[in-house]
């Protein structure tokens, strides 16, 4: 059901025209002065008559800036790509997120091309790190759905990229593959339609992609829900024909030290229910899985890696329709474990399936629990379309601020004030599914946290929620790495996030 092609990586470290390719790409920044020639593989003359140029040609090293030029000799190449990274400062290296950009947004401009030499700046095995995943990033494409390919310009197949680094190398391309694979699975899977994946669908994707990975994975069918009792799940799903599934993916290496629980919201398409949504942008609503193939692939790459963390991933999968079968406003659902919740608002699905997850991953006592989810436009409102919201105890949403830092996404924390919890009070339930209409994101999280169970001590698990509703699809144009449609976002920040819990024992 899933299928990606993957870029072949390779090093050159001095002479170019010994490894031709039909593109070599040099990088260009915004300097406070205009536009600057970044260091490059070039001859002194060559390099200076390029720089003497770039304001009569109109580059400025703007990030995704990408102009052509006529081939230069020696190069071994048969054009020669001039590639904006954005703003850069005297004497200091780019940032890893820089390069990243870079290579992906030249990558995804060249595709067409079979080979691409990339030279940006590359000083160390982070900066070759950061331009492979990059590269492999904006490798990406989603033809499945195409009966014909005619006119569309095929991805790029191998990246070379300039370096001097060349000490085991191999490990470096090796995980640079493997994260951009994890998100480019999850780009996949939010790009399916609908009528393709379903419930029932996604529940035998992840069968089919854990295959050959060192874990278990089981589905709760409907029957198996209401016998379990998964309330929540269960009510957003009954008015599709399509009943909902509940997939619980584990791995559990045996030196594992810690425990980390991921719950994904996995709404394959949400009209709103009875509540019903405007038509206006409801085919987006593909994407409100996005929060559970996150986790999926997630918990995949860390078992490829073979981390020393036991990681278990809840994906809480329903389709939001109404029918008349649909849940109502003002219904009462019973949520696994015996908590009780007003539906106000079906369009307020998330939670409900989120609620059920949360719960039954408490019952486990990890060390950490993180949600991920789809699941406000109010987080639209406040952060915007590019930027994630991050909530809960401020031990994990500090740690994953740092680690969406250094792996290059946006996330921003955001509190939970404790007098949000007033406005989820029902008068016939133990909650009401939303509470009022401002900062709709935090009182989300509110509902989230009455879900959280506690650890032995008797204190609550340490926990965040991240709401992704915005930067996890991306309706404008394409923009460094990022391609239209699915983003994968958080992906890359949930895998830095584990290399920090592992490095910290």
């Amino acid at each position: 059901m899933v299928k990606i092609t993957e870029i072949g990586l390779g090093v050159i470290a001095d002479i170019l025209d010994a490894s031709p390719s039909d593109a070599l790409v040099i990088g260009i920044g915004q300097g406070a002065d205009g536009p600057v020639l970044l260091a490059n593989p070039l001859s002194a003359t060559d390099a200076a008559t390029i720089a003497a140029s770039l304001g009569s040609l109109g580059i400025t090293g703007a990030a995704d800036q990408v102009h052509r030029l006529q081939a230069i000799p020696g190069t071994g190449a048969e054009v020669l790509v001039l590639a904006g990274v954005g703003q850069v400062a005297d004497g200091a290296p780019l940032a890893e997120e820089a390069l990243r950009r870079a290579a992906g947004s030249a990558i995804r401009q060249l595709a067409g091309l079979t080979s691409v030499t990339l030279a940006f700046p590359a000083a160390t095995r982070s900066d070759v790190s950061a331009i492979a995943e990059g590269a492999a990033l904006g490798a990406f494409s989603y033809t499945e759905h195409r009966s014909s390919t005619d006119g569309l310009k095929d991805p790029v197949k191998k990246v070379l990229i300039y370096t001097a680094v060349d000490d085991d190398i191999q490990p470096v391309f090796d995980r640079a593959l493997l994260v951009a694979r994890a998100v480019n699975i999850t780009r996949t899977l939010v790009n399916q339609p609908p009528s393709q994946l379903y419930p029932e669908s996604f529940a035998d994707a992840a069968n089919e992609l854990a295959a050959g990975h060192p874990v278990t994975v089981t589905v709760w069918d409907e029957k198996r829900l209401a016998d379990d009792g998964f309330g929540g799940i269960l009510g957003v799903g009954q008015g599709s024909a399509r009943p909902p599934r509940l997939v619980k993916v584990v791995y559990a290496p045996a030196d594992a030290s810690k425990k980390i629980a991921l719950v994904g919201k996995g709404i394959t398409f949400d009209t709103g229910g009875i509540s019903i949504k405007p038509a206006a942008g409801m085919g987006d609503m593909k994407s409100d899985m996005a929060g559970a193939a996150v986790i999926l692939t997630t918990v995949l790459a860390v078992a490829e890696l073979g981390l020393p963390i036991a990681v278990t991933a809840w994906l809480c999968i329903a389709e939001n329709m109404p029918s008349g079968a649909a849940q109502r406003p003002s219904d009462v659902l019973t949520m696994f474990g015996g908590k009780t919740v007003e539906v106000l608002n079906t369009d307020a699905e998330g939670r409900i399936v989120m609620a059920d997850g949360l719960a039954a991953a408490s019952l486990e006592q990890p060390d950490v629990l993180i949600d991920v989810a789809t699941l406000t436009g109010s987080q639209l409102i406040a952060l915007g379309l590019r930027t994630g919201g991050v909530m809960g105890s401020d031990s994990v949403t500090s740690a994953l601020k740092s680690a969406a830092d250094r792996a290059g996404e946006l996330l921003w924390p955001m509190p939970l004030p404790e007098e949000l919890r007033a406005t989820i009070d029902s008068p016939v339930a133990d909650l009401a599914n939303i509470g009022d209409r401002y900062a709709g994101m935090m009182s989300a999280g509110v509902f989230l946290r009455e879900f959280v169970g506690k650890n032995a001590e008797g204190e609550q698990i340490p926990w965040a929620h991240i709401d992704i509703a915005g930067p996890s699809f991306n309706n404008g144009s394409a923009y460094g790495y990022t391609h239209k449609q699915g983003t994968g976002i958080m992906v890359r920040t949930l895998l830095a996030y584990v290399d920090d819990m592992v490095a910290a024992g």
